[in-house]
C-alpha cells in the first residue's frame, strides 16, 4: 500500500462548543483526485481550513508529506508544498496575469533583498527561472492572449483559471480546490474540468476538490467523501457514494425507502 500524501485521523473541530467537524478520517494518495461533498454547513470548508493551518483542531492528527502539520502556521504549510484556490477570487486586480502568477513563486525565489536590490547573480538567475515557469503555466492553461492584461479586466472564467495558475506556480505537492467552478457558465465549467484533469494526468498533482456541482464531481473524482453536519457519511467511488441511502437523505431530506430504491436503480 503506498504512503498517502495527506492523512487525516479522527479530527474534531469546535467553536464555542459547537462542533464543526467530528471524526473526520481520510487519506489522499499520489495522482488522486479526492472530492469532499455535502450540503451547506457540512464542514467542507472547515476541512480545508484545518489542512491549510487556518484552524487548529482540538483532536486528531493531520499529516502532510509525512510531517505532522496540526497547529503549524499557514505559510509554513504552504512552504511544504500545499497550495489552495479559493471560492471567492483572491487575485490582485490591478496587476497583469504574469505578475499575479509570479506571486505564486515566492517560495521559490531563493534570494534575499540585498540580491534583489543589486539585481545581480543569484537574483537575476532566479527571476529568469521563475518567469520561465510562469510562461509554462500560461501555455498550460491557454491564457497567452491575456498575459499582459490587468486581471480585473478579464472574464470571470479566465480569472478562475488564473487563480488555479497561481496555485500551480507554487509547485504544489497537494492542491486544494475550493469550488473551482462556482458561478461559471456551462462552457467555462467544461474548460475548468478539462484543466483539472490535465493537472492530475499530466502534472501528476494530487488534489482535494470541494464542489457543489455534483455532475462535475461524479465525472472527475477518483474517490468521494460525503459529509453532513461535520461528520463523514461514507467514502468510496462516485458511484458508491451517490447511491448511498444516507447521502440521498442528506441532500433530499427525509425520504421513503421506496424513493431511495428508485434513485439507486436510476444510478446503477
Amino acid at each position: 500500500m503506498p504512503e498517502p500524501v495527506v492523512s487525516v485521523r479522527d479530527v474534531e473541530l469546535a467553536f464555542s462548543g459547537v462542533k464543526a467537524l467530528q471524526g473526520v478520517d481520510f487519506d489522499v494518495f499520489d495522482n488522486e483526485l479526492f472530492a469532499v461533498i455535502g450540503p451547506n454547513g457540512a464542514g467542507k470548508t472547515s476541512i480545508f481550513n484545518v489542512l491549510s493551518g487556518v484552524y487548529r483542531p482540538q483532536k486528531g492528527s493531520v499529516e502532510f508529506a509525512g510531517i505532522d502539520i496540526r497547529g503549524m502556521r499557514p505559510h509554513k504549510i504552504a512552504n511544504l508544498g500545499m497550495a489552495r484556490t479559493f471560492q471567492n477570487i483572491e487575485l490582485f486586480e490591478n496587476l497583469d496575469v504574469v505578475d499575479n502568477l509570479m506571486l505564486g513563486r515566492h517560495a521559490q525565489l531563493g534570494y534575499g533583498w540585498p540580491s534583489a536590490v543589486a539585481w545581480l547573480g543569484k537574483a537575476k538567475r532566479s527571476e529568469v527561472r521563475n518567469r520561465r515557469r510562469v510562461e509554462e503555466i500560461i501555455d498550460f492553461l491557454e491564457i497567452e492572449s491575456y498575459r499582459q492584461l490587468p486581471v480585473g479586466m478579464l472574464p470571470y472564467g479566465i480569472q478562475k483559471r488564473i487563480e488555479l495558475g497561481r496555485a500551480l506556480a507554487m509547485e504544489p505537492k497537494l492542491l486544494l480546490l475550493d469550488e473551482p467552478v462556482a458561478g461559471m457558465n456551462g462552457e467555462e465549467t467544461e474548460d475548468m474540468a478539462r484543466f483539472i484533469l490535465d493537472v492530475r494526468d499530466e502534472l501528476h498533482i494530487p488534489m482535494i476538490l470541494v464542489e457543489h456541482d455534483m455532475g462535475l464531481v461524479m465525472d472527475l473524482a477518483d474517490r468521494v467523501m460525503a459529509m453532513d453536519f461535520g461528520k463523514p457519511i461514507t467514502t468510496g467511488t462516485p458511484q458508491e457514494v451517490q447511491a448511498h441511502p444516507d447521502v440521498i437523505r442528506a441532500y433530499l431530506g427525509p425520504v421513503g425507502d421506496e424513493t431511495i430504491a428508485e434513485l439507486q436503480e436510476e444510478r446503477a
